[in-house]
């Protein structure tokens, strides 16, 4: 098969890997499945899938379509070949304002497609909790229906024709056609002719109709998912004479890519909601109660309907990026009911919350009622969003499990099935999370269990079994918008029936005689508890590790931790950090969810006696560029910044460490050396010659300029500047600096500037002597040395703070190293005085911020002057602190204007961006946001970035010098 695979490699105009990475990276998505494929495609056109299926037919070898690869049932994965869409077909085709309609191909992005119909006044309703993230295709394959259902409904209602490859090879259109179209489309002995003959005969009979009527899900319920969606056909011509048009792609809306390879979308689009919103986040003492409130609630027609239980809210607590999204809850509720009005006026969609409020009260439902509105309200959705992702946050092996989540069931019958639900539970042992859009009848419940234990693996089975008769008996739907694919199509002939289940056995084998196309999901499914990601009954590898994972159990825990919702995913127009690599390359290797994959699956099967040596896990590592996104960003937190310097510490113990990584590792020292004579070590880093042998062993891409060295470091002008001051009274405050190594020998003029401001605004400034930060040597993964440096930096700093006292630094990857790093790095009886330094650590522009908000800057200090100010945010800062702080900060003289400059990470990363290895992918990087921002703006506006490396790259990729924040502070002093 390698020298087919090999062949076909070579008439593709797109890519195949059959390597092991790949196949790795691939055999998982988000749900507990793990089936190792053979090959991954990436078409580039319909062209590439028509040979694909070509292929596929001839070699008998299965076609697993995946666009992000969020599925929660286990549709993406498979033993053939997944075929990813989302790297080349990906493209808006065409947008037809006047008919409401737009074609795309299957790769396109949800709100990427929201935001190029904004201009048009159009959007496409159905919103996933992934909609940043997630593709068309997928929304398709599984009939996505998300938060806003209850008003926009699946999407299955608004696709209107689907362009396909059929499992012969043929391209074929499917559309509203009338009957005449229909009948004719029957005739003949192609394929498409047989699909049409097997779907007249079968459904043309007022006893399967009956049938179907009777075992399918109550019509009500417009979540409903369950197998091939056969009632929507039924009820249309040319089965009833007066009913809607006959359309395929009703039949292909939630088919899950079984039944053919869709290349071309054509959608119907709706105008933009009202524009005014309010969101009324209602509180109960229990999930009876707010089920009870939902069919009242949803009489007041709400935009959205969705709930959130206390194990999901209490998965927030403590979370970088959710902690701050709390602020709207009330005591601790048990469960919030968060609905959102939409009007055209304010005032209107106030009236029309306050309207439910009384309603709730007369009805003694809840407790409390906040209203909140935008910007505020988008908070509350984030954090509802972020449910799926934050289960995974619950320590250990145990886990919110996706097998009963997807259960839709009549909106007045919710209270009851919830009672039984939770009854059914109680007889398991378990307590299930209940959370999502209620609204719409379906609640995505989840069991807690470990399925590394053979005892749990058991139960996810028998809580599935036991959860789909109970919807059964409610006429429920068993998946509402997830799909069936592994973990519920077992559980099909249960919910429909013997007869009709074999109505949809017939529907696949006339459409896939093969069963080419992911096959064993919605029919003829293996059972639901085998190819698991985890082998019941394994054992957890432990590695002795620098880093400090205890609270996680784990350095391969905390890869774990990685549930594959894919929220690493995103591209830069979604605005945050992570993962740049993979907004530059859009490869799965370079995500998060691609490196804890591979981390996942290599030190779990590997045989080697160092399982971190393994060229898989180099190439996945390699372009993590240490951002610190995913810490905050990723809803799982998972680490992988802090993953990165772990494995390159483990890996060099086999591989040894590179002299380009000594050497920019001990960066510090070489500038030492440097310092002691700096004009002629900037002779020899500018020179042509000698620059260019510097670069080539230090591995330097010859593009780039190598920092120079101040003329004098920081800490000796200040050695001369303290002298100065004669002894003199404090003018105020006390507060400490970090003299980081960067700013000491290259941006030492930086530092002076931050001394000279932080005088003159009246502090008194101690730079207390120390080592380095460690940043260079935790960058190249010298983990021992770094740790040294931390444990060094915390025993000097604990025993000169007092408790009121701060810490200041300049430049935010060197500062803020105590907060995230330190902790982590230092012996383990000091942890906790690390964590309390590190509360006392703070950027300086973050420091001046908080003395702003407590009225003890003097506004008068400044000459007033007009300034138009750029911000750029250090990604470490985005991480661990906020840019808002900055910005606020630089907009606090009179006359100056800051705009915050929407982008993810400069590129350079440190030394990432010199390498010569990486200098192509660090430009594209900067490309995306940051240089076009920055080439188009005003010739007087100023640029701001408080990182060094930040600063070099804007040089570098614009030409145009970037300040950092107190250099424009400084400027803008009376003198």
């Amino acid at each position: 098969m390698i020298h087919h695979l090999e062949q076909l490699s070579h008439q593709l105009d797109g890519e195949l890997h059959f390597d092991q990475l790949m196949r790795v990276l691939y055999a998982t998505d988000a749900s507990v499945y793990r089936e190792l494929p053979l090959a991954v495609a990436l078409p580039k056109h319909e062209a590439d899938i028509q040979l694909l299926v070509r292929f596929a037919s001839k070699h008998q070898l299965p076609l697993i379509p995946r666009a992000a690869g969020t599925s929660l049932a286990g549709q993406c994965v498979g033993k053939g070949m997944v075929v990813d869409v989302s790297k080349y077909m990906n493209q808006i085709l065409e947008i037809l304002p006047e008919q409401s309609l737009v074609r795309v191909q299957p790769g396109v992005i949800r709100d990427e497609l929201n935001a190029a119909l904004q201009p048009h006044g159009l959007f496409f309703g159905p919103n996933t909790s992934t909609a940043n993230r997630c593709m068309i295709g997928g929304m398709v394959g599984n009939n996505s229906c998300g938060t806003t259902s209850i008003v926009y409904g699946s999407t299955r209602d608004h696709v209107r024709s689907l362009r396909t490859v059929l499992s012969d090879g043929e391209v074929a259109v499917f559309e509203e056609e009338t009957n005449d179209a229909f009948h004719q489309n029957r005739n003949g002995n192609g394929l498409k002719a047989k699909i049409y003959q097997q779907a007249y005969e079968a459904l043309n009979t007022s006893e399967q109709q009956a049938l179907i009527r009777q075992h399918f899900p109550k019509p009500s319920i417009h979540r409903r998912n369950t197998g091939y969606a056969v009632d929507a056909l039924i009820d249309g011509q040319p089965f009833q004479d007066d009913g809607p048009a006959f359309n395929f792609c009703k039949l292909l809306c939630g088919s899950e890519g079984t039944l053919a390879f869709t290349t071309e979308i054509l959608l119907h689009v709706d105008p933009l909601p009202a524009p005014e919103r309010i969101v009324l986040a209602v509180h109960f003492d229990s999930v009876r109660d707010s089920l009870r409130a939902v069919p009242i609630s949803m009489k007041h027609r709400p935009f959205a309907c969705e709930l959130m239980d206390k194990v999901i809210l209490d998965c927030t607590k403590g979370q970088r990026a959710y902690e701050k999204y709390r602020f709207f809850l009330e005591g601790d509720p048990e469960a919030v009911l968060a609905l959102e009005f939409r009007a055209d006026t304010p005032a209107a969609a106030e009236a029309a919350a306050n309207e439910l409020i009384a309603v709730l009260k007369a009805e003694k439902l809840g407790y409390a009622y906040p209203l909140i509105v935008p910007p505020d309200a988008a908070k509350v959705w984030a954090l509802r969003k972020a449910g799926l992702g934050l289960l995974a946050n619950i320590p250990g092996d145990p886990k919110a499990v996706a097998c009963i989540e997807d259960t839709a069931v009549a909106v007045e019958d919710l209270p009851d099935y919830i009672d039984e639900f939770s009854e059914i539970m109680d007889g398991f042992g378990q307590k299930a999370v209940y959370y999502a859009h209620a609204g719409a009848g379906e609640l995505h419940l989840r069991p807690i269990l470990d399925l590394k234990k053979e005892k749990d693996v058991g139960l996810f089975h028998d809580i599935s079994e036991a959860s789909a008769r109970l919807v059964k008996k409610y006429g429920g739907s068993l998946s509402g918008e997830h799909g069936d694919g592994r973990v519920r199509a077992e559980f099909i002939p249960l919910m429909i029936g013997a007869e009709n289940y074999e109505l949809l056995k017939h529907i696949k084998n006339s459409w896939d005689p093969q069963h080419l196309f992911n096959p064993g999901k919605i029919v003829d499914a293996p059972p639901m508890n085998e190819d698991l990601r985890y082998d019941p009954g394994q054992e957890t590898p432990s590695f002795d590790t620098i880093f400090d994972y205890s609270h996680v159990g784990g350095f391969l825990r905390a890869a774990e931790k990685c549930n594959g919702s894919g929220d690493c995913r995103k591209l830069a127009a979604a605005g945050g950090t992570m993962c740049p690599s993979y907004q530059a390359t859009r490869n799965e290797k370079d995500t998060t969810r691609g490196r804890a994959n591979a981390l996942r699956e290599f030190l779990t099967r590997s045989d080697r006696s160092n399982r971190f040596f393994h060229p898989e896990l180099k190439e996945v590592m390699d372009l993590c560029i240490g951002c610190k996104g995913c810490t905050s960003e990723c809803p799982s937190n998972v680490d992988m910044a802090s993953m990165k310097v772990e494995f390159l510490h483990q890996y060099y113990k086999s591989a040894g460490v590179p002299l380009a990584s000594r050497l920019i590792g001990n960066i510090a020292q070489l500038n030492a050396l440097g310092s002691l004579f700096p004009g002629l070590t900037n002779y020899f880093l500018t020179a042509k010659w000698s620059s260019s042998i510097l670069k080539k062993v230090m591995g330097v891409a010859p593009q780039r300029s190598l920092p120079a060295l101040a003329k004098t470091s920081l800490r000796k002008w200040f050695t001369t500047f303290s002298r100065s001051k004669n002894g003199s009274a404090k003018k105020g405050r006390t507060v400490y600096l970090f003299c980081d190594e960067f700013t000491n020998y290259n941006d030492a003029a930086i530092g002076i500037k931050t001394v000279k401001l932080l005088a003159a605004l009246g502090y008194d400034l101690q730079m207390p002597e120390h080592p380095p930060s460690g940043r260079a040597q935790l960058s190249k993964g010298l983990l021992p040395a770094a740790q040294k440096l931390a444990q060094k930096n915390v025993d000097i700093f604990r025993r000169i703070l007092g408790p009121e006292d701060v810490l200041l630094g300049i430049e935010p990857s060197a500062i803020l190293s105590f907060r995230d790093e330190y902790p982590r790095l230092v012996r383990s009886e000091d942890r906790e005085a690390a964590r309390q330094l590190g509360r006392q650590c703070l950027m300086v522009d973050e420091f001046l911020t908080a003395e702003l908000k407590a009225g003890r800057l003097p506004l008068d200090a400044f000459d007033g002057q007009p300034r138009h100010i750029l911000l750029h945010g250090h990604c470490h800062q985005k991480a661990l602190a906020s840019v808002a702080d900055t910005a606020f900060l630089l907009g606090m003289p009179e006359g100056h204007t800051v705009e915050i400059i929407p982008s993810g990470c400069c590129g350079m990363a440190g030394s990432f961006g010199y390498e010569a290895n990486h200098y192509d992918i660090s430009q594209k990087i900067g490309e995306l946001v940051l240089f076009p921002v920055v080439r188009s703006a005003d010739k007087e506006s100023l640029i701001a970035a408080p990182g060094t490396s930040c600063r070099h790259q804007i040089a570098d990729g614009t030409q145009r010098q970037a300040l950092h924040p107190v250099e424009i502070l400084w400027d803008a002093l009376k003198k």
